[in-house]
């Protein structure tokens, strides 16, 4: 069966990269125009980009700076040029995104405080690269500058960087409503119905469980980890995996569509350092799997019954039979709707206050 997105789906998108745009994070937007702005003026100004402009240390430094930015929009006889205006406009246009997605990168793994070491760094490998300074050595080093800092990139950010791979190379977004599958939309909801029944009464029991639904193939060696199914889902089917006295209820389950893929199956562990020391190794497991590929996982807590949902390396807790519906719904593409209950998981985080969670 292949879903098809509404037809009001170009609007929504519409509304939703506008939003992107001109509402969601403008303190981000704003910080990267301003030091996208000053880097372009730094880097102009001291001759990075025209090494014609050497004039050292003396009187004319300031007056050269000057000039090294303006002839940027000028012609050869001093008059401003159209052309070159647009080039220079697009040119901090791109630096700006550039920026903008450096710091989404780090606001995104919580390493913005690393930031500021990052704008030093790269302000100092512009004015020692610069044509109005004369350091051949340091300029030697720091014109490799591009090289080293994807170099460190790939040596802090590892796990972040497959992820981001992954979620590029992955069917995200409108791209989901046309996942194929091998069942009808009728199978589908029923499937829904199934999942949410099975976990509403794991969680009524405190039965811990760990279900993975993905809309895309699935690691071989992660299924290999586990025990290959290929079963048609249904909700004792899936009480029945997560009974204790059952062999495979300390993994995880991977469904596609109506199918249950393994069961069984070890998943990478988050390495965050907010997630709450109350969460154990269930939860953990939920958000790894979430950081690294496109799927939604639900956890149920052993000790407290609490429903959590994970997701683009994000765990919400507290979540009920209408929100879990809604959630699955959107991955299966059967609803395109985006929010699910904020104002009522506080509501039902607040009843839950105090109690642990250690598993």
């Amino acid at each position: 069966m292949e879903r098809k997105p509404e037809k009001n789906k170009s609007g929504n998108a519409f509304a939703r990269a506008m939003r992107a745009i001109f509402v969601s994070d403008l303190r981000g937007k704003l910080l990267a125009l301003v030091i996208g702005c000053l880097l372009w003026i730094v880097t102009v100004g001291l001759g990075v980009a025209d090494s014609e402009s050497s004039v050292g240390l003396n009187g004319e430094f300031f007056r050269t700076f000057w000039s090294n930015v303006t002839k940027e929009f000028l012609t050869e006889t001093g008059a401003v040029s159209v052309g070159a205006t647009i080039v220079s406009v697009l040119d901090v246009f791109l630096l700006v995104c550039l920026v903008y997605a450096v710091i989404y990168f780090l606001k995104k793994n919580g390493a913005m405080p690393i930031m500021k070491f990052f704008v030093i760094i790269t302000f100092a490998g512009i004015v020692l690269t610069s044509a109005l300074f004369d350091f051949p050595v340091m300029s030697t080093i720091f014109s490799y500058g591009v090289l080293l800092v994807f170099i460190a990139i790939i040596i802090m950010f590892p796990q972040e960087l497959r992820r981001t791979m992954w979620k590029l190379a992955s069917k995200t977004g409108s791209e989901t409503f046309n996942v194929e599958y091998d069942c009808t939309e009728e199978d589908l909801r029923k499937a829904v119905g199934d999942i949410v029944k099975a976990v509403l009464n794991m969680s009524k029991d405190n039965v811990g469980a760990l279900i993975v639904i993905t809309t895309q193939s699935v690691p071989r060696h992660i299924l290999d980890s586990g025990t290959e199914l290929g079963a048609k889902l249904s909700q004792p089917l899936i009480e029945c995996l997560f009974n204790t006295g059952a062999d495979l209820h300390d993994g995880a389950v991977f469904i596609h569509g109506d199918k249950i893929l393994a069961a069984g199956c070890f998943l990478p562990l988050t390495q965050s350092q907010s997630l709450p020391k109350e969460l154990g190794t269930r939860h953990r497991a939920a958000l790894g799997i979430s950081e690294q590929y496109d799927v939604l996982t639900i956890v149920v807590s052993e000790e407290t019954g609490v429903i959590s949902v994970a997701r683009d390396g994000k765990l919400d807790r507290y979540y009920d039979a209408s929100m879990l519906t809604d959630v699955i719904e959107q991955t299966y593409g059967l609803k395109v709707t985006q929010a699910v209950g904020r104002k009522k998981r506080i509501r039902l985080r607040k009843k839950n206050d105090g109690e642990g969670d250690n598993e």
